[in-house]
C-alpha cells in the first residue's frame, strides 16, 4: 500500500504569542541591612532558553517583537499580626546600557512602562499590582542587551525611600524568524 506524500506546510515566520514575564524577587530587610541588593535579589523568567536563572545575571532569550514582563515580588508580603504592613520594593526604571554599563540611548522596546492600579486595603497609592511590560522592537538587530532595574525600597520611616540599582540581567534577542528555523531543525532530526 502506497502512502500518500505529505507536505509540511513552509515554515512562515509569525509574531511570538507568549510574553515572558521576568521575575524579580527582593529581601527588602536584608538590602536595606547591608545597603546593597547584591545577595538580596534573584531573578527568574517563564522562558525554556534562559539561563543565569536565580541570580541577578539572568540572560532572558527573547524574540524580535515580544512582550516582556517585569514583576517584582518582595520576600514578605503578608500583612503582619499587628495590622502594619512589611516594607515594599517596587521597580521605578529600566535602564539598558552598554557594557560600560552607561545609559543606552537605542530604543530596545516599544511602549516600555508601569502598569497598575490602587491597592485600596495598603494604601490608595500602592498599585495592587505593579509591573512594567515593553515588547522588542520587532526590527531590532539580534544580539545582548544588558539592563539595570532601578528599585524603590519603602524604609522604616514610611516617608523616606532608598534606591537601589539591580545591574547584571540581560536579553539576548534573537530573531524572529530563530523559532522557524529551531523547527526546521527538529524537523531533520525526525
Amino acid at each position: 500500500m502506497m502512502q500518500p506524500d505529505i507536505q509540511k506546510p513552509p515554515c512562515i515566520p509569525t509574531l511570538p504569542s507568549t510574553q515572558l514575564n521576568i521575575v524579580t524577587l527582593i529581601d527588602v530587610v536584608g538590602a536595606l541591612r547591608t545597603g546593597s541588593v547584591t545577595g538580596n535579589t534573584g531573578l527568574m523568567d517563564n522562558g525554556g532558553e534562559s539561563t543565569g536563572k536565580g541570580t541577578n545575571a539572568l540572560r532572558t532569550v527573547c524574540r524580535q517583537g515580544q512582550v516582556l514582563n517585569w514583576l517584582l515580588y518582595c520576600t514578605d508580603m503578608e500583612k503582619r499580626p499587628d495590622g502594619s504592613w512589611p516594607l515594599f520594593a517596587r521597580v521605578v526604571n529600566i535602564v539598558f546600557v552598554l557594557s560600560d554599563n552607561t545609559p543606552q540611548y537605542r530604543k530596545i522596546c516599544n511602549d516600555l512602562k508601569i502598569y497598575g492600579g490602587p491597592d485600596k486595603v495598603r494604601s490608595p497609592w500602592t498599585p495592587s499590582y505593579y509591573y512594567w511590560a515593553g515588547s522588542i522592537v520587532p526590527d531590532l538587530e539580534p544580539g545582548l542587551y544588558p539592563y539595570r532595574l532601578v528599585l524603590e525600597c519603602d524604609t522604616i520611616d514610611r516617608s523616606r525611600k532608598c534606591y537601589f540599582n539591580l545591574d547584571g540581567p540581560i536579553l539576548e534577542v534573537v530573531p524572529l524568524d530563530g523559532h522557524a528555523q529551531l523547527n526546521a531543525k527538529e524537523d531533520l532530526h525526525q
